[in-house]
């Protein structure tokens, strides 16, 4: 991979970067075995930067204990300040401690304010942050300072004009392009030197797998030997003011995959064929989504045990691959992962309005009234009673089966 030059830090960093948010779990913590592998795969294969962050389970913990010795010195480590969790200026030396406790390290090379628009800096700026950033880097805690952005394009600039960062990270892929930072938005940070990281290029595997079938057909008729996951990394990876683009890969072969497009893709390489494509693809993909969730999980965890982010995929799925008939997959999915088949309740239907997944959206979605829709559209009245069925008599009947017919 050709490496990307941020001008105001001097680093030069590897265009394909590991999120860590989605690593395989086990039994609901990092499975540290292959999330290892996987790991030390990406770092062989040339990726020197990898993102957390403190909200993200137990990933800084497993990432301070596997990036010791050979490993240690071999990548640019980014994680963040959670906003949401500061009340007072202590909290931020608090936590940045805790941080640099659970990563191993004396300094962090990248150190980003979490989740920001300007309401949030505005609150933060009133707890002391920028005396909390210049003491951190005065003592060595952090070298190099910038935040991650989940608000308005208007505000942007705003945020990027307000102190002297070093970098920012952005949502971005060919179907965001206008929204939250924008393609203006980037291409104004880059003009003040600072570093672009891109997360939820494939907006949370919306872009990556299966498509409406007019999509598809202009993606396999303009190249049949190329994933849609392919086509969106590309389009990220050819904007020449995109540093890195995170991704969160959990296979060795995703990795593979990524890695291979980003030694392909260089800025401004693709063909303008190839860009009109992907237009035409976005074109269609927009007049299918029903709601513009990347499901990265930031409205969780709801007061109410609402899985918000899999209700809002299972009820766009419905429509980008045009399920039908009463008992269609998606159906069957929200039965099965949220409406409590399995256990997982986690139904639309629990919602009470309480409001508390509002603030927290980076989309800006008014989550009650989607979920009112998620509700409309899967359940039905006294449907508690029939999961009891299902779970009690039903489920237990139909593995019964399963395991007679696979003698």
């Amino acid at each position: 991979m050709q490496n990307r030059l941020i001008q105001k830090t001097g680093d030069k960093i590897s265009p394909l970067g590991f999120g860590a948010m989605r690593l395989p779990l086990k039994n609901g913590k990092v499975d540290r075995e292959l999330a290892r592998k996987q790991i030390y795969h990406a770092i062989d294969n040339g990726i020197n930067f990898i993102d957390t962050a403190y909200l993200y389970g137990d990933s800084e913990t497993f990432l301070g204990e596997i990036l010791q010795g050979e490993y240690r010195d071999k990548v640019k480590l980014c994680t963040k300040l959670p906003s949401i969790n500061v009340r007072k200026y202590e909290d931020m030396e608090n936590i940045l401690d805790e941080q640099l406790k659970r990563l191993q390290r004396d300094s962090i090379d990248y150190y980003l304010i979490h989740a920001v628009d300007l309401k949030t800096i505005n609150r933060l700026l009133k707890k002391d942050l920028l005396k909390f950033i210049s003491k951190a880097k005065a003592d060595g805690k952090i070298k190099h300072v910038g935040f991650s952005y989940h608000g308005p394009k208007e505000e942007f600039e705003l945020l990027v004009d307000g102190y002297d960062w070093d970098v920012v990270m952005v949502q971005y892929n060919y179907f965001d392009d206008n929204v939250q930072a924008s393609t203006e938005g980037i291409e104004y940070a880059a003009s003040k030197g600072m570093g672009i990281f891109v997360m939820e290029p494939l907006k949370g595997g919306i872009l990556a797998g299966k498509m409406p079938g007019e999509a598809e057909e202009i993606f396999r008729k303009a190249n049949p030997n190329k994933s849609n996951a392919q086509w969106a990394l590309e389009w990220v990876l050819n904007n020449r003011n995109v540093t890195c683009v995170l991704s969160g890969m959990n296979s060795i072969d995703q990795i593979d995959e990524n890695i291979a497009v980003a030694e392909k893709i260089t800025p401004l390489s693709l063909s303008l064929e190839e860009m009109e494509t992907i237009e035409y693809v976005k074109r269609v993909i927009r007049n299918s989504l029903k709601i513009n969730c990347s499901t990265c999980g930031y409205c969780m965890p709801c007061p109410q045990g609402v899985n918000i982010p899999e209700c809002m995929k299972i009820y766009n799925e419905k429509y980008l691959f045009e399920h039908k008939g009463l008992f269609n997959q998606s159906f069957m999915d929200y039965y099965q992962y949220v409406g409590g088949i399995m256990g997982n309740e986690g139904n639309a239907g629990k919602c009470n309005g309480c409001g508390k997944c509002l603030r927290k959206c980076p989309q800006k979605l008014d989550i009650i009234e989607e979920l009112k829709k998620v509700k409309k559209e899967f359940e039905f009245p006294a449907m508690k009673y029939g999961l009891i069925f299902v779970r009690n008599i039903g489920f237990p009947i139909y593995r019964t089966l399963i395991k007679l017919l696979n003698r």
